[in-house]
């Protein structure tokens, strides 16, 4: 099927926040084929004006009955006004793209990062709603699909170092903040993480659970098998916060079904859908954080061999945690949507 209109009506959900800004950037950005922009937030944002493009759009009330005449809403609020206004959204006949974890887990709701599952996307009809991952799921998956459909991972154990923008604006204040009561000698102070952030790393994000991990850790875990479609796959994760703004960075080792070399990895990689190799460590050239902010490309790098088992690689991977982790991702499924379903 494809699509029937030429131009979209599109809704986007905590249009104010960090990433509804960004979800605005990305629709100018890739030239998303929009009628009409409607930008939905709380109470204390109504009224307030955007510019998206030269046109000044102003911000109204996120209400159940603010999604008459919306093809495509993109939801940005987090999941307590997920659960609220989603379904009222698509009862209105729009598609929803939610962003938070309100639905992700969901068995009848798809999850779905279009490089490493697009066919999913077909199982919008079931709810109206198609769910986002979490970000660090989103830029390890689409670097290890390539890698899975040639030789089956068996086993992945990867750490995360997850940027402060992951949590929001006033994680970001707070690390700004902590550095420069640093530099001027002043006592820092924190609200936001449960321990200083500036010049130190935090192996919890998010709350403990009786299983020792935490609820980021097993987002990983559980987000992958229902992506990879395969239950039996072996997830460990670690997920720690670092005194980064943005760009999340994540060590990633797989253990795969059939031998695969580091070099078939690097020639894989080099084409693969969403993701740029920058893998020259001689040269200094690998993923940073610093390098990706901005970008839309998944960076993967320091691609070797694990010499501890027969059939193990260990890869580096790198993204804006704002853009691929959650806004680019979210359009990406829109243009799925209107290419092949609208």
């Amino acid at each position: 099927m494809t699509a029937t209109k030429k131009k979209f009506n599109v809704a986007i959900a905590g249009a104010t926040g960090a990433v509804g800004g960004a979800m605005l950037d990305v629709l100018a950005r890739r030239d998303f084929p929009l009628d009409e922009l409607r930008l939905l937030a709380s109470e204390r944002s109504v009224g307030k004006i955007i510019n998206f493009k030269g046109k000044e759009i102003p911000v109204q009330l996120l209400s159940k009955d603010a999604f008459v005449g919306i093809d495509i809403a993109l939801f940005s609020a987090g999941a307590t006004r997920s659960f609220d206004f989603a379904p009222a959204a698509a009862a209105a006949g729009a598609v929803v793209v939610d962003n938070s974890s309100a639905y992700r887990m969901d068995p009848e709701i798809p999850l779905v990062v279009p490089e490493v599952n697009s066919h999913a996307i077909a199982q919008y009809k079931r709810r109206g709603i198609i769910a986002n991952p979490n970000c660090s799921t989103i830029q390890m998956l689409v670097a290890l699909k390539p890698i899975h459909d040639k030789v089956r991972i068996k086993r992945i154990v990867v750490s995360t170092y997850q940027a402060v923008s992951g949590t929001g604006a006033k994680a970001i204040d707070e690390l700004n903040q902590q550095i420069l009561d640093y530099a001027a000698g002043k006592p820092m102070t924190h609200a936001v993480y449960p321990h200083q952030i500036a010049f130190n790393c935090l192996p919890q994000i998010d709350s403990f659970l009786d299983n020792g991990y935490t609820k980021e850790e097993m987002k990983m875990v559980n987000e992958t098998r229902k992506m990879f479609e395969d239950p039996t796959i072996g997830v460990t994760a670690t997920t720690v916060r670092v005194p980064v703004f943005y760009g999340h960075s994540e060590s990633v080792n797989i253990e795969t079904e059939k031998k695969i070399t580091a070099a078939e990895v690097k020639a894989l990689l080099k084409n693969a859908p969403g993701v740029q190799l920058v893998d020259e460590p001689t040269l200094g050239q690998y993923p940073m954080a610093i390098d990706c902010a901005g970008k839309f490309e998944t960076m993967v790098g320091r691609i070797r061999e694990d010499e501890s088992i027969a059939n193990g690689i260990n890869l580096w991977v790198v993204s804006d945690n704002i853009l691929k982790g959650a806004a680019l991702n979210a359009v990406q499924i829109a243009e799925v949507l209107i290419r092949d379903y609208l």
